[in-house]
């Protein structure tokens, strides 16, 4: 695995996933879900969960799949998204209060949308930095 793909992948899939939350969570879909108190902890918290996903599938398309394409990246983070989703949107229904049955099948759904996304953005920079792998 190559190491420098790895994190440059890893960094650009962390900040990906937090723009497309924002857009999603914050902005888009912000009536339908709680939003966390703005405090520096909830941000930095956020942060970090965004680029652990973001380096989870770098780590996964880098070392075990060899993804360097986007249209390879964007189907395996659909499928990636949607088990993470399907698995924290279970939790979330068994553990809080209020979670609906629509606010489960879209959280879902977002899920998998940002994951492809994300995946797709991967696969396209490992392909650019290690264009032998093509």
């Amino acid at each position: 695995m190559n190491t420098k793909t790895f994190l440059i992948s890893g960094f650009i899939g962390g900040i990906v996933d937090w723009l497309l939350g924002w857009l999603f969570y914050g902005i888009l879909l912000a009536d339908y879900f709680p939003q966390p108190n703005e405090s520096t902890k909830t941000m930095i918290c956020i942060l970090a969960g965004c680029f652990t996903f973001g380096f989870f599938m770098s780590y996964i398309y880098n070392k075990w799949a060899k993804i360097s394409t986007a249209s390879t990246g964007l189907k395996a983070g659909a499928i990636i998204g949607f088990f993470m989703g399907l698995n924290a949107s279970l939790f979330n229904v068994a553990l809080k209060k209020g979670v609906t049955y629509e606010m489960f099948a879209l959280d879902v759904t977002i899920s998998i949308i940002l994951a492809a996304i994300v995946g797709a953005v991967i696969g396209l920079v490992n392909g650019k930095l290690n264009p032998s792998t093509n």
